[in-house]
């Protein structure tokens, strides 16, 4: 199931570079386009992943049958995907706030980046879970700077 939820960090980054941003964009740009409604057709592909998790769920019906455990990792990685991307970082449900955890703002910020570019091509930072230490340091900075502007209000 570890093993899994770990590659699924893999084929979440191979899927978003070369099939959402590649032949299967007519369904992914919705997900880089500005809109007011709760669903876009890029959530299709959260139906695709649940799908595969079902068929390895029922394929290896067993606990015991590593495809049960395939499933579970796919399962996993899928609530995390809809936790870290959907809530946090899209705010699909007002939960979370602007946080001081320099890996979650790192996450935010490549996110970010990824989004500067509306179009197909010229995007980086594909992944989800995996942040590039670029990130992280402008994170820090990120958090110092606010901390800084924080400790300076309390003074005035």
């Amino acid at each position: 199931m570890i093993l899994t939820f770990v590659a699924m960090e893999g084929v979440a980054w191979a899927t978003h570079k070369y099939v959402l941003h590649g032949f299967m964009w007519f369904l992914h740009k919705s997900h880089h386009t500005r809109h007011q409604h709760a669903f876009e057709l890029n959530d299709l592909f959260f139906a695709y992943y649940g799908i595969l998790a079902m068929l390895f769920f029922l394929f290896g019906e067993s606990p015991l049958d590593y495809r049960f455990w395939i499933g579970a990792g796919i399962t996993l990685y899928g609530v995390a995907y809809f936790l870290i991307h959907d809530v946090f970082i899209h705010r699909r449900l007002k939960v979370f706030g602007k946080t001081s955890l320099v890996y979650l703002r790192a996450l935010n910020i490549a996110h970010r980046v990824h989004h500067k570019v509306a179009g197909k091509y010229g995007s980086e930072s594909f992944g989800m879970l995996w942040v590039a230490p670029r990130y992280y340091r402008s994170a820090s900075n990120s958090i110092r700077k606010q901390k800084q502007t924080n400790r300076g209000s309390l003074l005035n």
